[in-house]
């Protein structure tokens, strides 16, 4: 069974390009095997992220998630069973939102900042199928595999 888990969390220290560069190249490398797909999108000192796959593999992924120590304030937006994976394409991509049109930003909250915690997971998910449109996420899966570290 397949499902969608959309969670957003706040860096527990500053985010680097480094950093975020290390979960990436972990999610990229560990993900294909655990049959997960998703996306990463980070601003400021938030990460918001879409896993999907198995319900098991997904599940696991969050609750390492939650207890790792660069996260805190971890919640849980959305999580569905789904048909079809929405974000197949990326073994993990990814979207850098201070570098995004704020209008787009503007359209799903009251301000052009990304704050999951005010919107409805809902919304999340919308901004992120709108970002999906426009191009805006990068890091699509490639036929070969990129050998590095594991997720989180």
């Amino acid at each position: 069974m397949l499902v969608r888990m959309l969670y957003v969390s706040r860096a527990t220290g500053p985010i680097s390009r480094a950093s975020v560069d290390s979960i990436l190249a972990q999610s990229r490398a560990h993900n294909p095997d655990l049959g997960v797909t998703g996306i990463l999108c980070w601003g400021g000192d938030i990460f918001m992220q879409v896993l999907e796959g198995g319900r098991g593999p997904v599940n696991q992924l969050y609750n390492q998630i939650v207890r790792d120590e660069r996260h805190k304030d971890v919640v849980m937006l959305h999580y569905e069973e789904i048909t079809e994976r929405r974000f197949a394409g990326w073994t993990m991509g990814q979207v850098h939102l201070e570098k995004l049109n704020p209008s787009i930003l503007l359209k799903y909250s009251e301000k052009p900042v990304l704050d999951p915690y005010a919107v409805s997971g809902k919304v999340s998910v919308a901004l992120l199928e709108e970002l999906i449109q426009t191009a805006a996420i990068i890091g699509r899966a490639e036929s070969t595999r990129v050998a590095l570290a594991s997720n989180q």
